[in-house]
């Protein structure tokens, strides 16, 4: 009884985690839709584009790893005065990483694209994650109502 038990938690982990991953997977091809569409990209521009695009968010998406992983491992009760001082000075130093991958999209990116389809990007981003927000609003309001 006890195996099988195991084996259960072990199956609905894995598939917890394929599901989320799957969430992730179709959100990030959902945003890759919607600036594609905002952008209205040539097929030169995009083929330039992407890849670099890609890269920067690939290495945004390292930075909150990390970020995060470091404020989960410390309790912010039991941190010594140096401790939080130690903390707070790698949060500046990650908003300063967080700024120079910015800074460098934008070099690269004037390259590649004209500054109106640069400013489409920003507006396509905060589209974006503001449609995210409301179906995470509504989809949430709806499981209250259940």
């Amino acid at each position: 009884m006890k195996t099988l038990q195991i084996v259960l938690l072990t199956l609905f982990v894995s598939l917890s985690a394929f599901a989320q991953k799957q969430d992730k997977e179709k959100i990030k091809a959902l945003k890759i839709a919607h600036i594609t569409e905002q952008l209205d990209l040539t097929e030169t521009e995009a083929q330039k584009f992407w890849p670099i695009y890609n890269a920067n968010e690939d290495a945004k998406h390292e930075l909150r790893e990390a970020s995060i992983n470091r404020r989960k491992e410390k309790d912010i009760e039991t941190l010594t005065e140096s401790e939080a001082k130690s903390l707070l000075l790698e949060m500046e130093k990650t908003e300063k990483q967080k700024m120079a991958l910015e800074s460098k999209l934008l070099n690269q990116l004037f390259v590649i694209l004209p500054s109106k389809k640069i400013i489409k990007l920003y507006q396509a981003e905060r589209s974006f994650k503001q449609k995210m927000f409301e179906e995470y609003k509504k989809r949430h309001s709806k499981e209250k109502r259940d």
